[in-house]
């Protein structure tokens, strides 16, 4: 027999927590899975100062301060990685490597992640000068020089708010012109603390024990090879949405973003998504929480409704 829960919440990160904190204090049986350990890429950060209550808060602190927080009414926690849905109407089976679950409402959060350069230096200096964000990482680079690496919208925009931060950003882009829009680009040319780097890729990013000390750059056209002295890089090539389980459902756009109305909800009754596996312009944990508690308290009102026709029936 498959266990059975009235919510299924994939993903326990900032968003997923969230939503089964106010499931499971609305009285609802909630189960969160998980493929690893919760907290998501909060535990990849070394400081948290932008999150409220918080002047700074290491990333793997605030995972634990949600999680107890998240269990407090009886969430339970599971890992497994999820390998398909099955939507039966008014209930829905959820398969994992491990297991499977009987449930009547799911959220999903399984995130997205960064497109990696794949070169020598990215993995070894994460979190120590490499990162994907500069809303997150930008106030560590103060009165420095920094490299952003793209020429579409993110790339352009996170480079100019690093303006007001760093001494000076050099954008490396692998064509001749910026992807950016039109309004984007007249900003950055027009900002004398930005310069580029066109027909080039990112070779290596280079360091010593501790950080990232710059980057090797060869031109696609000519193959000369240089070096730039910098001391953190920022990668903008694009995000990937974690989904691949979820195709089977109706619920995914071109792009492989799932696609919700405000209240968090897809097309699917009773399957809600929340934080990074929607198309969404600002990656913070402050959204993910803002749509984990639209999610929870979404799901306690799909519920009650499933109710209330049981009752009319």
């Amino acid at each position: 027999m498959a266990k059975n829960y009235d919510v299924i919440v994939i993903g326990a990160g900032p968003g997923g927590m969230t939503a089964a904190l106010y499931a499971s204090r609305a009285n609802l049986s909630v189960l969160m899975l998980d493929r690893g350990v919760y907290g998501g890429q909060m535990n990849n950060t070394a400081a948290i100062e932008n999150y409220p209550g918080f002047k700074s808060i290491l990333g793997p602190d605030l995972s634990k301060e949600m999680y107890d927080s998240a269990t407090q009414f009886g969430a339970e926690y599971a890992f497994g990685t999820v390998e398909k849905i099955e939507d039966h109407g008014a209930t829905k089976m959820v398969t994992t490597d491990m297991e499977t679950y009987e449930t009547k409402a799911i959220i999903i959060g399984t995130g997205s992640e960064y497109k990696k350069l794949g070169v020598d230096g990215e993995e070894q200096y994460g979190g120590r000068g490499v990162s994907y964000c500069a809303v997150c990482d930008g106030a560590f680079f103060k009165n420095k020089h920094v490299i952003v690496v793209g020429g579409g919208d993110s790339a352009i925009e996170e480079g100019l708010y690093l303006t007001q931060l760093a001494d000076k950003v050099t954008v490396i882009h692998r064509r001749d012109q910026l992807r950016a829009q039109k309004i984007i680009q007249d900003r950055a040319f027009s900002n004398d603390k930005m310069d580029f780097v066109w027909n080039s890729n990112v070779v290596a990013i280079e360091g010593d024990e501790q950080k990232v000390t710059g980057v090797k750059v060869k031109n696609n056209q000519t193959g000369e090879e240089t070096q730039l002295d910098a001391s953190g890089v920022f990668i903008y090539v694009g995000v990937l949405p974690m989904t691949t389980p979820f195709q089977n459902l109706g619920i995914l756009d071109d792009q492989g973003w799932i696609e919700t109305d405000t209240q968090m909800a897809t097309k699917v009754p009773g399957i809600f998504a929340i934080g990074d596996v929607r198309d969404k312009k600002l990656r913070q944990i402050t959204t993910a929480v803002g749509d984990g508690g639209v999610a929870g308290q979404g799901v306690f009102n799909y519920i009650e409704s499933l109710k209330a026709q049981t009752a009319r029936a």
